[in-house]
């Protein structure tokens, strides 16, 4: 459902995969796979986008930020209503797919300074003990005020209390914010690859 996330997934990346996975997505749509190796062209795919990735599990420790008040903006729980807010945050800053459903997914946290979204973060994908913290972002006018830290540990709490265990994605070459990661107590489990495909006639390159 693209409104809500473009993810799919493939048993095996082979030619059989990708003309099956063809034939759920209509034409000039958007899938976006994990692959444990770099996307290999195929017949009726275009790569619009991609980067090495890195799967990362909290362990347990960390420097989590504090749930007690703290000087700065007051965390907001976010829903329908700041959707297009949250597209244009997401669409600027581009930590991976969003749409205008995504948010219904799990519990999505913001901070508003002067009444405009400038930060967020919240949960994607579910699997039995693990929930994934995602659409970690802030406004590039608003960094280095700790908001990222602050979201995604209110995230990680509610995780928790369900007891899960949350865990990311990141790219590979996004070294800021996996030092941020680690400092919170996530450790890399897994590294390889995303794609962001586009359903064409055309011949990815």
């Amino acid at each position: 459902m693209p409104e809500v996330a473009p993810l799919a997934g493939l048993r095996e990346p082979t030619s059989e995969g990708y003309e099956a996975l063809a034939q759920l997505v209509p034409e000039n749509g958007v899938a976006a796979v994990f692959l444990d190796e770099d996307y290999a062209p195929q017949p009726g795919w275009t790569k619009i986008a991609g980067a090495s990735l890195l799967q990362m599990v909290w362990m347990g420790r960390g420097e989590l930020a504090s749930s007690e008040a703290v000087s700065g903006p007051d965390i907001v729980e976010l829903g329908v209503r700041d959707s297009a807010e949250m597209i244009a945050l997401t669409g600027l800053t581009k930590p991976g797919p969003f749409g205008p459903r995504t948010h219904e997914l799990g519990t999505y946290l913001g901070i508003r300074v002067d009444g405009k979204l400038v930060a967020m973060s919240g949960e994607r994908m579910k699997v039995p003990g693990y929930t994934e913290v995602s659409a970690v972002c802030t406004h590039p006018e608003h960094t280095g005020h700790g908001h990222a830290a602050r979201l995604m540990s209110e995230v990680m709490r509610g995780i928790r209390e369900r007891g899960e265990i949350p865990m990311l994605h990141v790219r590979g070459d996004n070294e800021r914010a996996i030092t941020l990661y680690e400092r919170l107590g996530f450790e890399t489990r897994w590294s390889g690859f995303f794609a962001v495909l586009r359903k064409g006639e055309v011949f990815s390159v």
